[in-house]
């Protein structure tokens, strides 16, 4: 059975490509036009299908929209891209900004400031004082006050206290002490040495001094103390003889280091030696206690007091060579301090690499000063200020007033008391830790300064060269 339908024909011209016409493509850049649509309804009938077939061409119509429509798709996707980007970079922004803003509120909770004083500020303070220490030179400011004659301090002689031994027993031993530290340590040494051999009636070996490498200064005893003069000061106290009579010395092969070191703690008050050290000193005939820095405490008996002044004051006298040295450094300090009538200060300005080392203060030297620092201490104290039970605070150093002064707050100092710049300073002391950066304020204020270097000569000074002095 056949059915009747209706059948749609279009006809689009062989030429036409996607709907564009290639005639109107050549002629003008200007829009498309339309191509030529032939439409044809025509009644069919077909014996297959019962339905009607039909085809719909591309149409451009449909693509335009689609365009568009995906245009406007892209166009909100940037918007929200772009809102999107901003959006996180404002989060972080907001986030550190919240950040910093509680870090600020609880900065004194967690990083509270340093305490008053625990900081090396001397270098800002001299520069805001400097014009007013500028005017004070320029004043007619009276400084005769500063050198009129004050009445001195009476020296008070060391306590007349009987300790001469009336009946000389036999002595328990020998007594050999090795003298640390700087020249002011081992005077100290010296005069605790004394006293400990009277008090455990020992025969006192002069005592010898530790080569240290960081003086590295070879001198020995007679090199800076009338030796001579030191012996027959303490005689009828304790009996000082320059080495071991020799059995001793070949028991020991002539090496004084063979001899057995008893480890005395610091400080340790009298009862420690004569309930520690004397049994040994007895059974050993001769002791050695290196090293022997603050060895004996400061509160002892009178009569071991009167040992330790007998000592210091009388017993060590310097060498002829140093005595003649220093009499020559003062002449000629008067000679040039004519402006002040031969008056000048004498300042032992301890600021050399050890001391600033030792003492573990914190200047303004920066990473090249912890690192210079750091250095010289291990070169002269081993791991000692590495261990863990070792705590550095350079902070509570200073607050302390552990930490030494630099020549600035020497020099503030001086002008503080009246000392203007025409008054002459001798500067006693070693080489100066960064001599040019730390001294350059001291000379700023006090033009006139001297050391044994610029007033001695150099063959005065050439048998001084590897002396402390």
């Amino acid at each position: 059975m056949k059915t009747k339908g209706t059948h749609l024909q279009i006809s689009l011209p062989k030429s036409s490509i996607n709907g564009y016409s290639s005639e109107s493509s050549t002629t003008s850049p200007s829009s498309p036009t339309s191509p030529h649509i032939h439409i044809k309804i025509r009644s069919s009938s077909s014996s297959s299908s019962s339905t009607s077939s039909f085809k719909r061409p591309p149409s451009f119509r449909s693509k335009s929209f689609n365009n568009n429509t995906n245009k406007t798709n892209n166009f909100f996707a940037n918007i929200l891209l772009r809102r999107n980007f901003r959006l996180f970079l404002v989060i972080p922004l907001f986030y550190i900004s919240v950040l910093f803003t509680c870090l600020g509120a609880f900065s004194p909770i967690i990083y509270p400031p340093p305490l008053p004083g625990s900081i090396y500020r001397s270098p800002e303070i001299f520069n805001k004082l400097w014009p007013q220490i500028q005017s004070d030179n320029a004043s007619a400011i009276q400084l005769s006050t500063v050198w009129r004659d004050r009445r001195l301090t009476e020296q008070k002689p060391c306590l007349n206290i009987s300790v001469k031994r009336t009946e000389f027993a036999e002595p328990s031993g020998y007594l050999i002490v090795e003298a640390n530290g700087g020249l002011n340590q081992q005077r100290s040494s010296i005069c605790n040495a004394v006293a400990v051999a009277w008090l455990l009636n020992a025969i006192l070996v002069i005592p010898q001094f530790n080569f240290h490498n960081i003086w590295k200064d070879p001198s020995r005893f007679g090199d800076i103390y009338d030796e001579n003069h030191f012996i027959d000061t303490l005689e009828g106290y304790v009996t000082v003889v320059r080495k071991l009579p020799e059995d001793l010395m070949e028991i020991y092969e002539y090496n004084i280091s063979n001899v057995l070191n008893v480890g005395v703690r610091a400080w340790a008050p009298v009862s420690y030696y004569l309930q520690e050290v004397y049994p040994i000193l007895l059974k050993q005939r001769v002791i050695r206690i290196a090293p022997y820095a603050n060895r004996l405490a400061m509160k002892v008996p009178p009569n071991v007091q009167f040992l330790r002044c007998l000592t210091n004051y009388k017993a060590l006298r310097f060498s002829d060579p140093i005595a003649t040295l220093a009499k020559t450094l003062v002449d000629r300090m008067i000679e040039k301090s004519s402006k002040t009538s031969g008056k000048y200060v004498s300042v032992h300005l301890r600021f050399e690499v050890d001391m600033v080392a030792f003492s573990c203060c914190v200047y303004d030297g920066g990473a090249i000063e912890k690192f210079e620092m750091d250095f010289a201490r291990e070169k002269g104290w081993g791991d000692k200020f590495t261990r863990k039970e070792y705590i550095i605070r350079p902070g509570q150093n200073r607050i302390s007033g552990r930490c030494p002064l630099t020549p600035l707050e020497v020099g503030m100092m001086l002008r503080g008391m009246g000392f203007d710049n025409n008054t002459s300073i001798y500067l006693a002391s070693g080489k100066i830790y960064q001599a040019k950066r730390n001294l350059a304020p001291l000379l700023k204020m006090f033009p006139i300064v001297q050391t044994k270097e610029s007033l001695l000569t150099p063959d005065e000074l050439a048998s001084f060269e590897v002396d402390s002095v």
